[in-house]
């Protein structure tokens, strides 16, 4: 019989980034559901630049499997391609942030 070893199981995104539009001043939620459960080495990203969990950035993940960014109160300029990178996956989406028409 064939023996599965469990811990050479390769990581695969289940379900990646969806590019997402919101207004100044409003947050941006990006999930990334990776499959097995407890990869680690996972980073984000916005426009090359890592980010950290922060008040305005806030970095999650439940069940070692589904891994959440969400930018608070963000400005014109945090526009760009969020990433995410676990190990050799990634994912990408873009982040577009809408001025509100006075």
């Amino acid at each position: 019989p064939l023996l599965l070893c469990h811990a050479e199981e390769a990581a695969v995104i289940v379900s990646g980034l969806r590019s997402t539009d919101v207004f100044v001043g409003e947050s941006a939620t990006f999930t990334c559901e990776l499959s097995p459960p407890g990869v680690r080495n996972v980073q984000w990203w916005l426009d090359g630049t890592p980010l950290h969990n922060n008040l305005v950035t806030e970095i999650s993940q439940q069940d070692g499997r589904i891994h959440t960014l969400t930018l608070n109160d963000v400005a014109c300029h945090d526009s760009g391609t969020v990433t995410f990178r676990a190990g050799s996956l990634i994912s990408s989406a873009k982040l577009l942030v809408k001025g509100i028409a006075l």
